[in-house]
């Protein structure tokens, strides 16, 4: 599915790609903006995990919780939509998270 960004994206920074099985420690409350989703630490890194990502303290699929930063127009091309989230490739090829209000779908133009 394509998707024009409707709403500037600044993202968090860059994070390497952990593995499945990588340790999670959950440091918080479920986020109150965006449910299913958990403050965390994942090797010494400060970030968030979809629930859905983790099982019994561990990944359960590789992740990667780098935001794409991401200006108003433009296009993405949505690859999963996770609990109000996309992980999204942009035209220049790099892949990372938007999250869905930020986007406007392109179907049916």
């Amino acid at each position: 599915m394509k998707v024009k960004v409707i709403q500037t994206h600044d993202g968090e920074g860059q994070f390497p790609t952990f593995d499945e099985g990588t340790k999670v420690k959950i440091t918080g409350d479920e986020c109150v903006e965006f449910s299913h989703w958990f403050p965390c630490e994942i090797e010494g890194h400060q970030t968030y995990v979809p629930e859905s990502f983790i099982s019994e303290g561990l990944l359960v699929r590789e992740y990667n919780p780098t935001e794409l930063v991401q200006s108003v127009g433009d296009l993405l091309v949505v690859n999963e939509i996770v609990n109000a989230w996309l992980i999204a490739t942009n035209e220049s090829g790099q892949m990372g998270w938007i999250p869905a209000e930020a986007v406007e779908s392109l179907w049916g133009r």
